[in-house]
Formats: C-alpha cells, sequence, structure tokens
C-alpha cells in the first residue's frame, strides 16, 4: 500500500481532489487529503467544505510515496505560493511520484521542472511551459514517475493513471471494473 498526499488549497477543484482520492482509496492505497491552510478546513472554488485529514505543518512527507496537485481557481495560485508545495513539488519529481491536474501542472511549468517531459494542462494554463512539452489532444498523459491531465472531466482516468503507477495495471483494472470505467482502465 502506498502513502498518498493529495495538496488541497482554498478554491481548489473538487472533483479533482476528490475523484482520484476515492479510486486511490478503492484500489488500497493510504490517502490523505492535505491542507495548506493553518486549520484542516478547506474550501473548494465550488464553495464545498472539506475537513482535510492534516494539515502541511502536521503532515509526515518522509514516508510519502506521491504528491498530487489538483487544480482549480484560486486554488492552483494559492498552492503555487506556498514554498513548502514548490519543495515539495521539487522532491516529488526528482525522485518519488507526483501528480498534477487541470491548471496546477502550470506550477511545475513555472518552477522549471517540465524541461524534456511530455506533461498536459488546462486549455490557456500553458503559458510557461517548455516548447514540446504539451500535447495537443487533452487528456492523461504519463511520463516516468509524473502524471498529468488536462482538466476536471480526466479526474477519474487520472485517478487510475495514478493507482495504475502506484499499484500495477492489474489493481486499476478492478478498480476501473468496479466503476463501469472498463474502457479507460487499459
Amino acid at each position: 500500500m502506498a502513502k498518498v498526499a493529495i495538496l488541497l488549497a482554498d478554491g481548489f477543484e473538487t472533483v479533482e481532489a476528490l475523484a482520484p482520492a476515492d479510486v486511490l482509496r478503492r484500489g488500497g492505497q493510504d490517502v490523505s487529503l492535505v491542507t495548506i491552510n493553518e486549520t484542516r478546513r478547506v474550501t473548494s472554488g465550488h464553495r464545498i467544505a472539506v475537513e482535510a485529514d492534516a494539515t502541511i505543518a502536521e503532515y509526515d512527507f518522509s514516508d510519502c510515496d506521491l504528491v498530487v496537485l489538483p487544480g482549480g481557481l484560486p486554488g492552483t495560485p494559492n498552492l503555487r505560493a506556498n514554498e513548502r508545495v514548490c519543495e515539495l513539488s521539487r522532491e516529488f519529481l526528482a525522485d518519488r511520484k507526483l501528480g498534477a491536474i487541470c491548471a496546477a501542472p502550470s506550477i511545475l511549468a513555472e518552477l522549471g521542472l517540465l524541461e524534456g517531459r511530455t506533461a498536459t494542462c488546462y486549455p490557456g494554463c500553458e503559458g510557461a511551459f517548455p516548447a514540446g512539452v504539451r500535447p495537443e489532444a487533452l487528456g492523461v498523459y504519463t511520463d516516468g514517475n509524473l502524471v498529468t491531465a488536462s482538466g476536471p472531466a480526466y479526474a477519474i482516468d487520472f485517478g487510475l493513471a495514478l493507482l495504475r503507477k502506484l499499484a500495477g495495471d492489474e489493481v486499476a483494472r478492478r478498480v476501473a471494473d468496479g466503476m463501469l470505467e472498463t474502457d479507460k482502465a487499459e
């Protein structure tokens, strides 16, 4: 069982955080919602209040396998403004696993972490992307230890790609089948 931290800031895109959390938990992973706020309460961009499992100051990242950055506005700029999130992005992309969806891959681009990679984002958020990094087609892309997705419509597929990265094809296929997503588990 892998340990996963999904980082939340006020204004996060609800489905981009909760759908991958659900998929990963269905796949037997230890998933924590971790907020950058000083308290555990965090509110999505659609005004859905969530009680996170921990604050970023409380959470122990030392044995964490994967960090996930959901998008949303103003969630993405709020994550980007947090130096600990930037440190974790660098650290996890260097030697663990990192996922980012929608606007959140722009954080990685702004930090200079996407050079030579394949990564996607929500259309219009690719301003800092190096040339040739973003494919034309929207979707979910895996490049080594990095998984990115174009937006909220891909949240379940994103979760399945993260699960595949952590637990393998068979576990991802089983979860997809249970969610009636058989064509998306491949």
